[in-house]
């Protein structure tokens, strides 16, 4: 029985994230059959439409043109132009422009139809050896320090899974990081290049990936980044109020409370003045305490 001609909608594809056969027969055909294609990146997607010899036109729609090219493209939408989005590799919308556009098109009652394909943070996981059960997709986190550090505390005592995408050159800074608020022994998965002729998983504590990568001068591709649930014991010992973690610092390794104190802003997150005031703070009540 043949198949249906393509209704009027918005069709978000999953395309391969490097090798060209991990295509669906039905992504094919979409892109085969729609008006229009928009693209992350007309070059990118160009190789792939190459090579299954599709002639539809393309579009660009990426991070720097979004908000004005969503617009257009939805109003093209309510004219009942079929529309396929994709991005450069995996499915549109996670960590790659789509989502104005789906959000203008819902508002205006027009179909939205997935057609599903790779997605790099589940194939990561599926291959990574670490719990499955409960997992928190984060995409990138913030590039600026100190609200990276911030973002890595918000999953301390987590049970979940954490998957991250990271650049290349920012990789060997986010393990350190990591290291840093969550600790060396948690487990974690380097995934780069996945389907590609380099795919690599790195597999091991925290601090090996990270020795692993500091010792290769960093790595090269696409990175997912896969850190485990806490370990059992952890949420205690990081719980620990921020007084008595300077002084465990200073006890443990003979530096002066001012050492101590920079120590703990960076294994908290926070800034300095503010790990200051709630060491002053325990200070004034230990007194007020003796005192009384």
């Amino acid at each position: 029985m043949p198949e249906e001609k393509l209704a009027p909608g918005l069709y978000l594809v999953g395309t391969p994230l490097g090798n060209l056969e991990d295509i669906t027969l039905r992504a094919l055909r979409v892109l085969k059959e729609a008006d229009l294609i928009a693209c992350e990146d007309t070059r990118e997607t160009e190789k792939l439409l190459e090579h299954y010899h599709i002639k539809t036109l393309t579009i660009s729609y990426h991070e720097h043109n979004e908000a004005s090219r969503a617009v257009e493209l939805a109003d093209k939408l309510s004219q009942g132009v079929r529309i396929a989005v994709v991005s450069d590799r995996g499915m549109p919308g996670i960590s790659d422009p789509g989502f104005r556009l789906v959000s203008l098109a819902v508002e205006r009652g027009i179909r939205v139809v997935p057609v599903p394909g790779p997605s790099a943070f589940v194939a990561a996981l599926v291959a990574s050896g670490l719990p499955l059960h409960s997992f928190a997709f984060r995409g990138f986190l913030p590039a600026k320090r100190g609200e990276r550090l911030r973002a890595l505390g918000e999953f301390c005592h987590s049970a979940a899974t954490q998957i991250l995408y990271e650049a290349p050159h920012r990789i060997l800074e986010l393990l350190e990081d990591a290291v840093s608020v969550l600790g060396g022994n948690r487990r974690a998965v380097l995934a780069r290049e996945l389907t590609k002729v380099h795919e690599e998983f790195l597999r091991g504590s925290l601090d090996q990936v990270r020795a692993t990568v500091k010792a290769r001068g960093g790595v090269k591709g696409e990175i997912t980044l896969l850190i485990g649930p806490a370990l059992e014991g952890e949420e205690q010992e990081t719980t620990i109020s921020i007084p008595e973690r300077v002084r465990q610092i200073t006890a443990q390794e003979g530096l002066e409370e001012r050492a101590a104190l920079k120590k703990v802003a960076k294994e908290r997150g926070l800034s300095k003045s503010e790990v200051y005031r709630q060491l002053q703070r325990g200070k004034t009540v230990k007194r007020d305490q003796n005192s009384g």
